[in-house]
């Protein structure tokens, strides 16, 4: 069994927000020690890591609940969680699409900074002046 803080540390969450996420009812069935201290089990730990997965793919605190509910509810909601997981993974790809397009433009505009910084062309501003 884990403390909040050894949790914190296995999962890379602050204190306060594995506390949110507890009292938020995200994790389930939180377990509390003699002293009334919450306390983890690797069970827990992994559902806390999938849980930080989501928040990473962008979903709001309401579609993570719907999930979890999802969850809850069996085998019956597999193929709507895989849905709605294929939706996420689709907007995940366009934004490393855009990244991607960006780093792509960073490259390009630093090349012809050093090409014009080693005197290779001459330097041509795009901002149009009045």
């Amino acid at each position: 069994m884990y403390s909040m803080k050894e949790a914190c540390k296995l999962t890379n969450l602050t204190y306060e927000k594995l506390k949110f996420y507890c009292n938020e009812g995200l994790i389930l069935n939180v377990k509390r020690d003699s002293n009334n201290y919450r306390i983890f089990d690797e069970s827990d730990i992994e559902w806390i890591n999938g849980i930080t997965c989501l928040k990473n793919c962008g979903m709001s605190l309401k579609e993570i609940k719907e999930y979890i509910k999802l969850c809850f509810d069996g085998e019956k909601t597999i193929n709507k969680r895989k849905e709605i997981l294929k939706l996420k993974k689709i907007e995940l790809e366009k934004k490393i699409e855009e990244i991607n397009n960006s780093i792509m433009y960073i490259d390009k505009k630093n090349k012809y900074y050093d090409d014009v910084l080693n005197g290779n062309i001459k330097y041509k501003s795009n901002i149009k002046t009045n």
